[in-house]
């Protein structure tokens, strides 16, 4: 996290004079990371539901406020087929991209689907300088190095431990795995996730995991 983090900082690194209006953009930036941070920490512990509800409520919460937002400073709706292009772009660029982050930190866990979603600006440099002919400075190379330095250690990370899953009963989409041994009272297909409110016995037992759903324990 740190070597990505380092990473970040070159990458944002000023060039020239710095006057203080520019550090109020850098701390601006900053403080909407820090909420970033909060809501992909809040989305997590709802992340085992249904993701295409909690993506779609959080796009129609945000389009409501942006759209307000831009009234209230005088803005104007441009033309359909403008906003029909936006709509498209907004699908593919935001709409699925969410639902697969929200599918993320349901299985990886909140750091970790941070540091791989931060490479995301990589793919667009990538496309400038292959299509656009742009010209990356050396920090670009040397916070290239460091991101990708820190989603490798993320990569081959192994996580193996004795935990403990204590008694729950809860709701949320899964699989019959080693977590999930429970019966039904109603007809199902084995093979594919299903939702239903069920219980998780007790359960003392070590294995590879991330810090998914149903591995939030704590740790000596």
């Amino acid at each position: 996290m740190l070597l990505i983090v380092l990473g970040g900082v070159l990458l944002s690194w000023p060039n020239g004079q710095i006057s203080p209006k520019g550090w109020i953009g850098s701390l601006s930036i900053g403080a909407a990371c820090l909420c970033w941070a909060i809501d992909n920490n809040l989305t997590r512990k709802v992340s085992a539901s249904d993701s295409f509800f909690i993506a779609g409520s959080k796009g129609l919460v945000a389009g409501i406020v942006n759209i307000s937002l831009a009234y209230w400073l005088g803005m104007q709706l441009p033309s359909w087929t403008l906003i029909g292009v936006a709509l498209v772009c907004g699908f593919f660029g935001y709409g699925i991209s969410l639902l697969l982050f929200i599918l993320a930190l349901r299985g990886l866990g909140t750091s970790r689907t941070g540091a791989y979603f931060s490479v995301a600006p990589f793919i667009g440099a990538a496309i400038a300088i292959l299509f656009f002919k742009e010209d990356p400075s050396l920090l670009f190379w040397a916070a290239l190095l460091l991101m990708s330095t820190g989603v490798w250690l993320h990569l081959t990370e192994k996580h193996e431990h004795e935990h403990i899953h204590e008694i729950l009963f809860h709701e949320h989409i899964h699989v019959h795995d080693e977590h999930h041994q429970h019966t039904h009272d109603f007809a199902y297909d084995d093979k594919k996730s299903h939702i239903h409110p069920h219980k998780h016995e007790y359960l003392v037992h070590s294995h590879p995991h991330y810090p998914d759903v149903g591995h939030m324990h704590k740790h000596t």
